[in-house]
């Protein structure tokens, strides 16, 4: 996200595919077993919520702008750098 804000330009977009939490909860019970086998591997790993890394994009100048369903429960998010 800090490397996202610092190289788009105004209006910018940066998109993130993948499973993600929505207000603290998993989607699908498929999602929280697979957020359990990644941080198994490594607890820094995991499905992240989307509030969150909300917070951390509006920290380097972008807001959500959509957020699309994907196949297999997953999400398109999409974020857009604000202009400055």
């Amino acid at each position: 996200f800090e490397l996202a804000g610092a190289m788009l330009k105004p209006a910018g977009l940066f998109c993130l595919y993948g499973p993600f939490r929505q207000g603290g909860r998993f989607t699908t019970a498929s999602n929280e077993a697979f957020d359990a086998s990644l941080r198994a591997r490594n607890p820094a790993m995991g499905v992240r919520d989307l509030a969150e890394l909300g917070a951390l994009a509006a920290e380097h100048g972008m807001k959500l702008a959509r957020i699309y369903a994907m196949p297999a429960n997953n999400n398109l998010a999409v974020w857009v750098r604000t202009e400055d």
